[in-house]
């Protein structure tokens, strides 16, 4: 019976042993990983790659924040793409802005009359594209015969102040050529086809979509627009109208005069 009891105890002990040894195996076996888990997580720490990897970005991103900031980045940064250099803005021709402003239109004189208080005067209806026409007095009775005025296409100064000449108000100017010693006065022409009420400007054909819009006749005076302009309106040799080199014309050509060249225009 005790060798019995002995043996049954044995057995109870080695089952014991046995079962102690079944549970902390998998204690061991992972205990055992941690060295190798550890060991892991320390050569992906260091890994050259991965620190490479790792760098780049860090300097992407102080790269990204310095530029955000406003600041310089490292010299072995790619350099910031040059700035765009804008358009020059084309210089304004003072001259030509004050030409522009003048209201010079082609009128045709409808009626004409010698003016009843003004040996001097003639008194003209024109035509200038307007509901009505317009009174203008022109002192041209010692250049031009009567006749000559009747239904002639002429150029207009439109945005002149009203002047009362002689109890008539006169509103507007006849432009026209006259030679150095004023004895020969010749009517500015638009040539043919221009309408009547059509604006004058000076230069290429292309250039009349750059042209502003008139001055008021309070702001001509003020400014004294015509006396600023009126110097470089001259002829050429052709007997072409120009300001400077810029030809005055309308759309359906150059304005001319008969036969002065070189000469003036008021």
């Amino acid at each position: 019976m005790a060798a019995m009891a002995r043996s049954a105890s044995s057995l109870l002990i080695a089952s014991s042993i046995a079962n102690l040894s079944s549970t902390t195996r998998p204690w061991s076996s992972s205990r055992a990983l941690l060295p190798i888990i550890s060991s892991s997580k320390i050569e992906k720490k260091n890994h050259p790659l991965l620190l490479s990897s790792s760098s780049s970005f860090s300097f992407r991103a102080r790269t990204s924040m310095a530029t955000e900031a406003g600041g310089e980045t490292s010299p072995s940064a790619p350099p910031p793409p040059p700035p765009l250099v804008a358009d020059a803005e084309e210089k304004v021709d003072p001259l030509m802005e004050a030409a522009n402003a003048l209201d010079m239109r082609v009128g045709r004189v409808l009626k004409a009359w010698r003016h009843p208080e003004a040996d001097s005067l003639y008194v003209e209806e024109v035509d200038v594209g307007e509901a009505e026409p317009r009174t203008i007095c022109s002192g041209l009775v010692n250049y031009i015969p009567l006749e000559h005025l009747q239904d002639r296409k002429v150029i207009v100064l439109a945005n002149l102040k009203p002047r009362n000449m002689r109890g008539i108000k006169s509103n507007g100017m006849l432009m026209a050529a006259s030679d150095a010693s004023h004895e020969v006065v010749e009517l500015l022409l638009p040539p043919e086809g221009s309408a009547p009420g059509e604006r004058i400007w000076f230069g290429e054909e292309e250039e009349k979509d750059k042209q502003a819009d008139a001055a008021s006749p309070n702001q001509v005076q003020k400014k004294k627009i015509w006396e600023f302009v009126q110097p470089h309106l001259k002829t050429t040799d052709a007997c072409v109208a120009v300001l400077g080199a810029h030809p005055m014309r309308t759309s359906a050509g150059v304005v001319t005069c008969t036969s002065l060249k070189n000469a003036n225009i008021s």
